[in-house]
Order: C-alpha cells, then structure tokens, then sequence
C-alpha cells in the first residue's frame, strides 16, 4: 500500500493490526466515510499545487489549464459533497 494512503486510513481511524494476521480494522460506518473524503481532499489538493504561477510574484497565471483545474476541482467537490 502507498505509504499516503496508508497515512489517510489510520487518520480517518483505521488501524493497521500486524501481529495478528488481521490488516485493518476499524468502524467502517465512521472510518469509511472519512478514508474517502481524505482521498478526494488530497486529489483537489494535488490539482491545486499543479496550477501554473509566476515564478517570482508566486501569483497564479489566468490562463486554460488553471481554469481546466479549477473545473476539476469544482467536479470533485459537487460529485462527492466535500469542501476544502
């Protein structure tokens, strides 16, 4: 498992049980839920840092593919409910 996500799940309250043989476990009514929104918060979190900007000022560049990522966040944000 990628060590992000592995990260994601024991803070959505997963936990990871080695010894035991059992994997995860966890209340998978409450920790579920969550585990999902945190994936999805991390993927409109990775299109927000591919946005283009000026290298000095830092300031964000209007140009095609910002407004295409800002689309996309948009459309994550209203197909899974969740807000920054």
């Amino acid at each position: 498992m990628n060590e992000r996500i592995h990260e994601l799940a024991l803070q959505a309250g997963f936990q990871y049980i080695k010894d035991e043989g059992i994997g995860w476990a966890g209340n998978y009514n409450s920790s579920l839920p969550k585990f999902a929104e945190l994936i999805v918060k991390e993927c409109i979190l990775e299109l927000g840092i591919s946005k283009k900007c000026d290298p000095y000022t830092g300031e964000l560049f209007v140009c095609e593919h910002n407004a295409v990522l800002d689309e996309q966040i948009d459309m994550l944000k209203e197909i899974f409910g969740v807000e920054e």
